[in-house]
């Protein structure tokens, strides 16, 4: 199936996207995933906000080769993704990272888990004219200012060696500008909204821009002078995963659905659509439930 069908698919299921989460704590129990039908088709509901990307489109396909039938529901925004899982109205959804999904859990009160892991993209650093770290010294850099963003791009700049953190920071993983020690540190830092991060790029500022806002602003993923490194401890919490209610996470489709993931095709796939940024991790799902308790308690 061509992608253009595939987006047929995921249309339909559009118009349920727009009434998710609102009857609120009307919904009933949810159900348990995968209803088969008379032809032996098993049915799984997924949210994303990706539906577009050429990944889903052969994921969609080769999870069809298996007996099952990939209901994409599409989603413009990440916030209604979570509830919509939690209140039974999908089955399992793939958008966000473990320390996105830690948020939202501690937040609402509600026990979603991860079934598997995906992909992590690198965070980088940029500067326009600049092909290294050299000269950047005294310089301004421009970081997201968003929760989900900020504690990493502040250790983007400590593993480039332009940052120090002060003695005892509570949460060296995530953390925030009060934890810089400014004296030791080569650069200073300037949190600004993510969404600008681009325009202090074209001003000549150095910045670190997530992918979301690369592809936006059409600056090539290669332009980067830094960027973290994806199998550091600092880099867990962005690990990307599937996500379920915590009752559905032993669930065989849903695993299934985990493995097809991974499947060289997909995979092939998701470095096209990431430019070459993205980088397939394969975790134990225990060890990443662990990752997710540490950073529900912090």
């Amino acid at each position: 199936m061509h992608l253009n069908r595939v987006i047929a698919t995921i249309a339909a299921a559009g118009l349920a996207a727009t009434s998710l989460v609102a009857c609120g704590g009307e919904s009933a129990e949810p159900a348990t995933p995968g209803s088969t039908d008379a032809n032996g088709q098993t049915t799984i509901k997924i949210g994303t906000t990706e539906a577009d990307q050429q990944a889903w489109s052969v994921f969609h396909d080769l999870a069809a080769e298996q007996g099952i039938n990939l209901e994409i529901v599409p989603f413009s925004d990440y916030a209604p993704v979570n509830e919509a899982l939690a209140q039974g109205e999908l089955d399992v959804n793939k958008f966000q990272h473990i320390k996105y999904l830690a948020e939202y859990n501690a937040s609402s009160g509600k026990d979603l888990r991860i079934v598997g892991s995906t992909e992590i993209v690198p965070l980088a650093l940029f500067w326009k004219g600049h092909t290294s770290l050299d000269g950047i010294e005294g310089q301004e850099v421009a970081v997201p200012n968003d929760p989900s963003n900020q504690g990493r791009a502040i250790n983007v700049l400590v593993q480039a060696g332009l940052v120090k953190l002060t003695d005892g920071v509570a949460d060296p993983l995530t953390p925030t500008p009060a934890d810089v020690d400014k004296k030791a540190s080569k650069v200073t830092i300037v949190p600004v909204d993510a969404s600008q991060t681009p325009a202090a790029y074209n001003e000549g500022r150095p910045a670190i821009i997530n992918n979301t806002w690369l592809d936006r602003a059409g600056i090539e993923p290669d332009l980067a002078i830094f960027e973290d490194d994806p199998n550091s401890p600092e880099a867990e919490p962005y690990i990307n995963v599937f996500a379920a209610r915590a009752g559905d996470i032993d669930n065989e489709t849903l695993n299934k659905l985990v493995e097809i993931w991974h499947d060289p095709k997909v995979i092939e796939a998701n470095e096209q659509d990431s430019k070459g940024t993205s980088v397939e991790v394969t975790r134990d799902k225990a060890e990443l439930n662990d990752i997710l308790t540490k950073l529900e308690k912090k």
